[in-house]
């Protein structure tokens, strides 16, 4: 992987693991908290847009296909990973989705799009995910010492892994194929998002007004980093094949996992620590 593609990735992953910490925190406000992130997210990046090369086509019907589709995929991605917040631990949900999703991802980038990672690779792309899935596995109960047989948290991370993956794809195919900007196309998708949380939050306006009040400085700091983290990727998957960025990205997985073990005090720290040096471990390889 070029060395650009690499910190493109990597701040991609900072980014990402400072908007999960904040939506986990406010997750049970829901639809009221998704419908502030998508117009913060708009409003804070459409002034951008015009500085970073417009739409990057003049193909206004692919544009549109294009953020329509992403639009729909990401407002499923969001509602299954909140669901699984209110469901599960954060490491629990948030590293089975991120070790989930790659995995999808690679699978999809080699059979489909064609793309062929070497070797080394290959082996720190296992690395990565194997790192994540540890992470994740390591307790499937509520935080409260009890045990479940069927952990909603784990289910609803593995939802949300497919939903990662199949916007990963689609964006990645529509962003290179049509070679969209990928600020345009995040405002696109953020923008086409708010009717669908409107209509979820549409009896329920006043708790909205209220979340804002209380809560604008977390809808602030999410509508800058939770775009920011996928224009970075969208940029980065222009240089580089998405079987590699896809599983880099996780490097937002330890950050989260040192979150959960040392602000929320979840269990098993060394357990979470030797899994996080395993993606670490992967980490190196892709950088190779």
């Amino acid at each position: 992987m070029s060395p650009l593609a690499f910190v493109l990735v990597f701040g991609a992953a900072l980014s990402h693991a400072a908007w999960n910490i904040v939506a986990h925190g406010i997750s049970r406000a829901g639809a009221a908290f998704l419908w502030w992130g998508a117009v913060a997210s708009t409003v804070v990046w459409i002034g951008a847009v015009p500085l970073t090369g417009g739409l990057g086509t003049d193909d206004l019907g692919s544009f549109a296909l294009g953020v329509s589709v992403s639009a729909v995929l990401h407002v499923a991605y969001m509602a299954v990973l909140q669901r699984g917040y209110r469901e599960g631990n954060l490491s629990t949900v948030y590293a089975t989705a991120r070790g989930t999703g790659p995995f999808l991802s690679v699978i999809v980038a080699v059979l489909i799009l064609g793309e062929r990672p070497s070797g080394v690779a290959l082996i720190g792309v296992a690395a990565v995910i194997a790192g994540v899935v540890a992470i994740g596995l390591v307790d499937r109960g509520r935080g409260d010492g009890t045990r479940r047989g069927l952990d909603l948290g784990l289910v609803f991370g593995l939802l949300t892994g497919v939903a990662i993956a199949t916007y990963t794809i689609w964006d990645a195919h529509v962003v290179r194929t049509w070679e969209l900007s990928p600020v345009a196309f995040m405002v696109g998708t953020t923008l086409l998002q708010v009717p669908f949380y409107s209509i979820a939050v549409r009896q329920r306006w006043d708790a909205v007004w209220a979340l804002g009040r209380t809560q604008w400085r977390r809808i602030v700091v999410f509508g800058v980093l939770s775009p920011l983290s996928y224009i970075l990727v969208l940029t980065a998957i222009q240089i580089a094949p998405v079987a590699l960025v896809a599983p880099l990205r996780e490097v937002s997985v330890v950050l989260v996992s040192l979150f959960g073990v040392v602000v929320l005090r979840e269990s098993r720290p060394g357990w979470r620590i030797a899994a996080s040096l395993v993606v670490v471990g992967g980490i190196v390889l892709l950088a190779v």
